[in-house]
C-alpha cells in the first residue's frame, strides 16, 4: 500500500508558536488518494455563504501541510508511522461530556503571494466507521485578529469572511464509539479570491502607540442563552487545557469558535441579570453538542440549520422537543444550557449561585480595534463603571481574553505590565479597564 510521509514542521518561535509560512508549494495538484485510503472532510459550508464553484477567481497558492507534532499548541497528537494520530484515550470535550477521544494539530500560520477568501482541503488519511478527521481554516482580519473557524474540503471549500494574505489550518481528529481513531497522512491545500472578493486594507497594529485603527466597523453577535457551570477540575478540554480550581474560561458547542491553548483568540463577553459581565476565552467545546455553532447565521451553521441564530440546538430540544428532545449524541437533554462557565468566571466574575440565562457575545463575529487583558498578580483585569478604583467593580476580564475598545478616557494614573498610565480604555457602557492592564492600540478619546 502506498503511504504518504508526514513532513517534519519548522521550528516553533517564541512562546512557543510557530514560526509563519510553512507547507510545500506545489504548481498542481495530483492524486491524492493512495491505493487502500479514505478521504473524510467535514463537508459544511464556511463563515459565509459560498459562492458558485465555477465562479471566476483570481490564482492563489497551493501546498502540502507540514504534518509533523512538536507540542505547544498541539493537543492529543502525535505523529508516528507516517502519520499523525491519537495520542491516547483521554482528552475529551469535557464540557460535552463526549465519549469520544480527539485531538487536534494546529498548523503554522502561512502567508500567502495574494489575499485569498476560499481555502479547499484534501485530506489522505485511514479513518474507521465513525471515527473523523475534519479540516478548519481561518484567515487574519484587517484588524489583527482572526476570523472564525470554517470547515475546508475539496467539495465545500472554506469561505473567510475577508479576503486575507494570512491563513492558518487546523485538523481534528475524533477517535470512533469503539475507541479506534483515524490516522492523517497528508493535507493538500487550494487557496484563491472569489471575483467578488476585495483585497484587505493593511493590518492594524495592536501594539501601545501605533495609529489609530479605523471604528468598529462590524457588531458582535449576542444571544441569550442558559449558562451552566462546568466544574471537572483536574480534566483537559478540547484545546489541552488543564482545568484548574476557580479559572476563567468558557465552553461552547463548535470547535467553530475554539481559541488555541492559553490565547484569546475566540473571547466571548457573558453578561449576568446582575448587570455583572465576564470576558473569557472559549477554550472547550461543549455543552451537550460538539458542530452547534449556533451563533453563526444558517447559511454558514455546521449543523441544525433549520433553528434560529442565536438559539443552541440543546435549547430547542429542552424547550421544543426538538429532535426527539435529545442532543447531536442522542442523548435526552435535561437542561438548555448553551455555554458552560469555568468556576472562576461562574462564581467570581459574575457572582452567579446557581444556573440560569445569561447574555452571551460572541466578539470574534465583530471587527474592529480590540485589547489583550495581561493581569499582573491576579487572573483578571477588574472591570470599573468610571476609571478610577474607587468605582464599583462592574466585571472581570481574563487573562489573556481580548475585549472590543471602544474609546480612550483619561483617568486613575496605574501601573501594569504595560507601563504606567493615566488612560483607561471603555469597553461597553460604563465598562473600564485601566490601558496599563491590557495590550491595545491607540484609539480615539470618548
Amino acid at each position: 500500500m502506498t503511504m504518504t510521509t508526514a513532513r517534519a514542521r519548522p521550528d516553533r518561535g517564541p512562546g512557543g508558536r510557530a514560526p509563519r509560512g510553512g507547507g510545500t508549494t506545489r504548481a498542481a495538484l495530483g492524486s491524492l488518494l493512495a491505493a487502500g485510503l479514505t478521504v473524510v472532510a467535514l463537508l459544511g459550508a464556511g463563515l459565509a455563504e459560498a459562492p458558485d464553484a465555477r465562479a471566476a477567481a483570481a490564482p492563489g497558492d497551493t501546498w502540502i501541510a507540514e504534518l509533523s507534532v512538536a507540542g505547544g499548541d498541539d493537543t492529543n497528537v502525535v505523529a508516528t508511522d507516517g502519520a499523525v494520530r491519537l495520542a491516547g484515550t483521554t482528552t475529551r470535550a469535557q464540557s460535552a461530556r463526549s465519549p469520544l477521544a480527539e485531538g487536534e494539530l494546529l498548523l503554522p500560520p502561512r502567508r500567502l503571494p495574494t489575499p485569498v477568501d476560499r481555502v479547499s482541503a484534501d485530506v489522505t488519511a485511514d479513518v474507521p466507521p465513525g471515527a473523523v478527521v475534519s479540516v478548519d481554516v481561518r484567515g487574519l482580519r484587517a484588524d489583527g485578529t482572526w476570523s472564525g473557524w470554517a470547515s475546508a474540503s475539496p467539495g465545500g471549500p472554506a469561505m473567510l469572511p475577508q479576503a486575507s494574505s494570512e491563513v492558518q489550518v487546523r485538523a481534528s481528529l475524533v477517535a470512533s464509539p469503539s475507541g479506534a481513531g483515524p490516522a492523517l497522512h497528508r493535507i493538500y491545500l487550494t487557496a484563491d479570491r472569489t471575483k467578488a472578493a476585495t483585497a484587505p486594507s493593511a493590518t492594524i497594529p495592536i501594539v501601545p502607540g501605533a495609529p489609530a485603527p479605523a471604528p468598529l466597523a462590524t457588531p458582535a453577535v449576542s444571544s441569550k442563552v442558559f449558562a451552566t457551570r462546568e466544574g471537572l477540575v483536574g480534566g483537559t478540554t478540547a484545546n489541552g487545557h488543564v482545568i484548574a480550581p476557580n479559572d476563567h474560561f468558557v465552553a461552547l458547542p463548535s470547535r467553530r469558535g475554539l481559541s488555541p491553548r492559553d490565547t484569546g483568540d475566540y473571547t466571548v463577553k457573558v453578561c449576568a441579570a446582575t448587570g455583572r459581565c465576564a470576558w473569557a476565552p472559549v477554550w472547550d467545546v461543549g455543552p451537550w453538542n460538539t458542530t452547534d455553532d449556533y451563533w453563526n447565521p444558517a447559511a454558514a451553521r455546521q449543523t441544525w440549520k433549520d433553528l434560529p441564530q442565536g438559539t443552541p440546538q440543546a435549547q430547542a430540544a429542552f424547550q421544543q422537543r426538538y429532535n426527539g428532545g435529545k442532543d447531536g449524541f442522542g442523548r435526552a437533554v435535561v437542561n438548555p444550557a448553551g455555554i458552560d462557565l469555568a468556576d472562576g468566571t461562574f462564581y467570581n466574575d459574575l457572582g452567579l449561585r446557581d444556573n440560569g440565562w445569561v447574555t452571551v457575545t460572541y466578539l470574534w463575529t465583530g471587527t474592529g480595534p480590540t485589547a489583550l487583558a495581561k493581569p499582573t498578580g491576579t487572573p483578571t483585569v477588574a472591570v470599573r463603571s468610571a476609571p478610577t478604583d474607587a468605582s464599583s467593580a462592574v466585571g472581570a476580564v481574563a487573562g489573556g481574553a481580548r475585549v472590543a475598545v471602544q474609546c480612550t478616557a483619561a483617568g486613575q494614573l496605574r501601573s501594569g505590565a504595560q507601563g504606567t498610565s493615566s488612560s483607561w480604555l471603555r469597553i461597553g457602557p460604563n465598562q473600564y479597564v485601566p490601558a496599563a492592564g491590557v495590550e491595545a492600540p491607540r484609539v480615539a478619546s470618548c
